[in-house]
């Protein structure tokens, strides 16, 4: 009995795949162009659930994607922004003041702590060296 040839449903399979991963690609990234967030290749691929190199071979989606890269970011941002430089320097000088507190703290209870360990030993020789009362 010869093997089965079934060399036509598996080209019909893999047509029907290739559709469905345009499809989800073009879905992908009629969503990126509507939110007006640039977007890169492997961004869109994780989108759509095909791999970067399928998607390299899409060249009028790459294209896609690159005018997307190109755009302006939208003005009215409503997710995390970017830190600016003067609010980097504002952490950065509260960090460096805090530091500073923290090591006065630490030099104040490191005094406090020899002044106890002396305090300490002091007792401790004293109670060793009994006193010599003469009657």
């Amino acid at each position: 009995m010869p093997p089965a040839d079934n060399t036509a449903a598996l080209a019909e399979a893999t047509r029907r795949r290739a559709e469905q991963a345009r499809t989800r690609a073009e879905q992908a990234l009629a969503i990126a162009a509507r939110i007006g967030r640039p977007t890169s290749v492997a961004g869109l691929a994780h989108t759509a659930g095909v791999s970067r190199s399928w998607l390299y071979t899409q060249p009028d989606l790459i294209a896609a994607i690159r005018q997307l890269q190109q755009r302006q970011p939208a003005t009215d941002r409503k997710g995390p922004q970017p830190a600016t430089v003067a609010s980097l320097r504002h952490r950065l000088d509260t960090a460096l003041a805090r530091i500073k507190q923290l090591r006065a703290d630490n030099a104040d209870l490191t005094h406090r702590l020899e002044v106890a360990h002396g305090e300490i030993r002091n007792l401790r020789t004293s109670v060793r060296q009994p006193e010599n009362h003469a009657i």
